[in-house]
C-alpha cells in the first residue's frame, strides 16, 4: 500500500482513491506543475491535501471564498490536521499571530484569499514561511475569459516567484478549453501535467421542462422523487415564496440567501444537513463547500447565466453514486429575459461612471480617500435613493471589482473588534467605580490575549458564556465601556460591505480597460446562448452536451437523461413501447420485486424492458426503491 493510500485511510477512512486522484497526487509529489480538472463532487481537495501532508513544510492554499476556507479548515482540524485561514474577519494582530505560528511550523495548511498575498504583512512574512506546496483553488478565477474572473488571481504568479521552485497545483471544476489554456499562461506553469476527469455523471439524470406552472411541476417532482433536495432560484423573494408554498403542501422546506444573518444561515444549513429540512429553496449563495452525498434531486426554478454555474449546482445531486435527478424548469419569457439582460450585465462605460459617482456620494467618500476602508452598503436603500435598477447596480459592482477598484461582499461577516484605550491604573479605578462592568472587563482580559495593546476580534456568544449572562447584556456592557472611553468598540458587521481597493477617483477619470471589457461582454453573450441551447435541446444527450462544452469529447450518450429516454422509446417502436408500458402497469398494480417482475415478463429482452422502466421513472410514473421494489405512482 502506498504512502498516499495510507494517509487516505488514516484521515479520510477510505480504502481506495476515486479515478485520477492518485495520479494527480503522484504528479504533485514529484514536483510537477499540475492542473487538475475534476467535476463538482469529484474530490478535488484530497488531490492537494494529501500531497500537503506528504511534502515537507506548509501547504499554502489560495481560495476566493471565506465560507469555503472555513469549511475546509474545520474539516482538517476535525481530523487532527493543524490548519488555519486568513480572512477579512481577522484583525492585523490576529493575522500576524497566525503568520507567526505558520512560520514556527504550527500549521500544516494555511488558507488565504488572493488579496491577502498582496498585503505588506504577508509579503514581510514570505521569506520565513516554510511553504512546500502552493495550491490555487477555483483556478478558473484567474481567467478573464471565464465566468467568474477575479483580478487578484492575476497576481498569484508574482507570489510564486518569491517562493522559489516549489510544486504548484491548480484545481477547478469548471473550465472550458480556452480557460484551461489561460490558467496555464497566467500562472506561468511550465511543462504542466494536465489531468481531466470525465464530465459524465452516470447516475445523474438531466432533464429540462417547458412548463406553464413551475410550482406545480416542483410539487409533482418532490412528491414522486423522495429524499433530500435543493431548489435554486435567481432572487431572494422567490426562495421564501416557494418554501412557504411547499410547507403548505406538507413538505419540510426552508429558504436561504445571502441577505440572512450568519447565525440564521448556519442554523438553516445544519437543519438541512441533518435531514430536519428536506428541501432547501435558495439562491446560489447556498451549497459552496457543502458535501451532502444523498441529495436526490436539484431543481432549477430559473435558468442560470451559464452552463458552468448550472453544472456545479446540478452536480450537488447524487454524490453518493445512487440515481439522482437534475431538473431545469423554464418558460419562454425566461429565455427572452436572459437574452435581453446583456445591457444590464455589461452597461456602457458612461453608466458605470455614473453609478460609481452615486456610490461615492452615498458613502460620502471624498476624492482621493477611502483606500482599504470597508463601508456598510445597503443595496436596497442605495437603489431606492438614486432610482437605479438593482440588477444594473449589482453588475456595475462586479465590473468595478474586475477592474480592481473595489471589493463587494454580500455576505461578509466581520466580528466585533475591541481594544482597551486606557492604562491599567485607570482601568483599575474605573472597575472600582463601576463594579457591574467588572466581570465583562475581566472576561475580556482573560479570554483575548493582547487586547490591552491591540485591537482583537471578540465573540459575544463566548463572552456571554464566560460571564454567565445573555448576549444582549454583553452588548449593553460593551456599549457602556465604549461610552466611558474605556474601549475602542467596533460592533460586528453582517451587512453587505464595499471595500475601496484604491482611493476614490473622480468619476470622469475612472479607468476601465475597454477592449478587455468588450471581449468579456462577447463571451458572456456566447455563454448565455449556450445555456439557452442546453435548455431547449430536445434531441441530443444532455450529459454529452455538457461534457463537450468543457472539452470532454470522448463522452457517450448517458442513456438516462430525458432526451436519451425519448430516443430509446422511439427505437422500440410505439406499439411495443405501449404494450410493455401496459404490462408494467398491470404487473405492478401492487408493489413487486424487480427480479420477480423481470422473470415473469420474458416476451421482450431486458434491454427493451429497462428502456421503458427508465422512461417511466423519468416521467415519475413508477418508483424503484433501494430494495428494488417497483411501485406504480399514478
Amino acid at each position: 500500500m502506498s504512502q498516499a493510500t495510507d494517509i487516505l485511510k488514516q484521515y479520510w477512512k477510505y480504502s481506495h482513491f476515486r479515478p485520477l486522484q492518485e495520479e494527480i497526487i503522484q504528479s504533485v509529489v514529484a514536483g510537477n506543475d499540475t492542473l487538475a480538472l475534476l467535476p463538482t463532487g469529484g474530490g478535488k481537495s484530497i488531490c492537494f491535501q494529501i500531497p500537503g501532508l506528504m511534502l515537507d513544510g506548509l501547504c499554502l492554499v489560495i481560495s476566493p471564498l471565506i465560507a469555503l476556507m472555513r469549511d475546509q479548515v474545520d474539516n482538517l482540524n476535525s481530523k487532527g490536521i493543524p490548519a488555519a485561514a486568513l480572512h477579512s474577519g481577522l484583525t492585523f494582530y490576529e493575522v500576524k499571530n497566525v503568520l507567526k505560528d505558520a512560520a514556527d511550523g504550527v500549521y500544516k495548511f494555511l488558507y488565504c484569499s488572493p488579496e491577502r498575498l498582496e498585503s505588506k504583512l504577508f509579503i514581510d512574512f514570505i521569506p520565513v514561511l516554510p511553504i512546500g506546496l502552493l495550491v490555487i483553488d477555483e483556478a478558473h478565477c484567474i481567467s478573464q475569459w471565464g465566468y467568474d474572473f477575479r483580478p487578484p488571481y492575476l497576481r498569484i504568479a508574482s507570489t510564486r516567484k518569491q517562493l522559489g521552485k516549489i510544486p504548484l497545483i491548480a484545481v477547478t471544476a469548471s473550465a472550458t478549453p480556452r480557460v484551461q489554456k489561460d490558467i496555464i499562461k497566467q500562472l506561468g506553469l511550465k511543462e504542466t501535467a494536465v489531468f481531466g476527469q470525465s464530465f459524465e455523471r452516470p447516475n445523474l439524470s438531466y432533464s429540462s421542462f417547458l412548463v406553464e406552472s413551475k410550482i406545480n411541476k416542483i410539487l409533482d417532482i418532490l412528491q414522486k422523487v423522495q429524499g433530500s433536495s435543493i431548489i435554486y432560484c435567481n432572487n431572494r423573494k422567490q426562495t421564501k415564496k416557494i418554501a412557504e408554498a411547499l410547507i403548505m403542501q406538507g413538505i419540510a422546506a426552508d429558504f436561504y440567501h445571502a441577505g440572512l444573518g450568519q447565525p440564521i444561515r448556519e442554523m438553516k444549513q445544519q437543519a438541512w444537513l441533518n435531514n430536519k429540512i428536506r428541501t432547501m429553496v435558495c439562491t446560489n449563495a447556498f451549497g459552496m463547500g457543502i458535501d451532502k452525498p444523498d441529495v436526490r434531486v436539484v431543481i432549477h426554478h430559473d435558468i442560470t447565466e451559464c452552463l458552468e454555474n448550472y453544472y456545479q449546482e446540478a452536480g450537488r445531486a447524487g454524490r453518493d453514486g445512487k440515481r439522482a435527478y437534475a431538473v431545469l424548469l423554464y418558460q419562454k419569457k425566461d429565455t427572452i429575459e436572459l437574452m435581453t439582460n446583456t445591457q444590464k450585465k455589461f452597461p456602457t462605460i458612461k453608466v458605470i461612471k455614473q453609478v460609481y459617482q452615486a456610490i461615492a456620494d452615498y458613502l460620502q467618500i471624498p476624492v482621493g480617500s477611502g483606500e482599504g476602508m470597508y463601508y456598510n452598503f445597503d443595496l436596497a436603500s442605495f437603489t431606492k435613493n438614486f432610482k437605479l435598477d438593482l440588477l444594473l447596480v449589482i453588475n456595475v459592482l462586479k465590473v468595478l471589482e474586475q477592474e480592481d477598484h473595489i471589493q463587494f461582499s454580500e455576505n461578509i461577516f466581520l466580528p466585533t473588534q475591541i481594544s482597551f484605550t486606557v492604562d491599567k491604573s485607570d482601568l483599575d479605578l474605573f472597575e472600582n467605580q463601576h463594579p457591574k462592568l467588572e466581570p465583562v472587563i475581566k472576561a475580556l482580559l482573560r479570554t483575548y490575549e493582547g487586547i490591552f495593546d491591540n485591537r482583537v476580534s471578540v465573540y459575544e456568544q463566548q463572552l456571554a458564556k464566560t460571564v454567565n449572562c445573555t448576549i444582549e447584556e454583553i452588548n449593553h456592557s460593551l456599549k457602556q465601556l465604549s461610552t466611558h472611553g474605556i474601549i475602542e468598540y467596533m460592533p460586528k458587521k453582517e451587512s453587505p460591505q464595499i471595500q475601496f481597493l484604491l482611493n476614490r477617483a473622480p468619476a470622469a477619470y475612472l479607468v476601465i480597460h475597454q477592449d478587455a471589457y468588450l471581449e468579456r461582454k462577447k463571451l458572456y453573450q456566447e455563454r448565455i446562448q449556450t445555456i439557452i441551447d442546453y435548455t431547449s435541446e430536445y434531441t441530443d444527450c444532455r450529459s454529452k452536451f455538457i461534457a463537450e462544452y468543457f472539452g470532454d469529447n470522448a463522452s457517450k450518450d448517458c442513456g438516462i437523461c430525458d432526451n436519451c429516454l425519448k430516443a430509446k422509446k422511439k427505437k422500440i417502436g410505439a406499439a411495443d413501447f405501449a404494450f410493455i408500458e401496459n404490462e408494467i402497469k398491470r404487473s405492478v398494480a401492487n408493489p413487486i420485486q424487480l427480479n420477480t417482475f423481470l422473470e415473469s415478463f420474458q416476451q421482450y429482452n431486458k434491454e427493451q424492458i429497462w428502456t421503458v422502466l427508465d422512461f417511466l421513472q423519468s416521467e415519475e410514473k413508477i418508483h424503484i426503491s433501494e430494495s428494488k421494489v417497483i411501485t406504480w405512482l399514478n
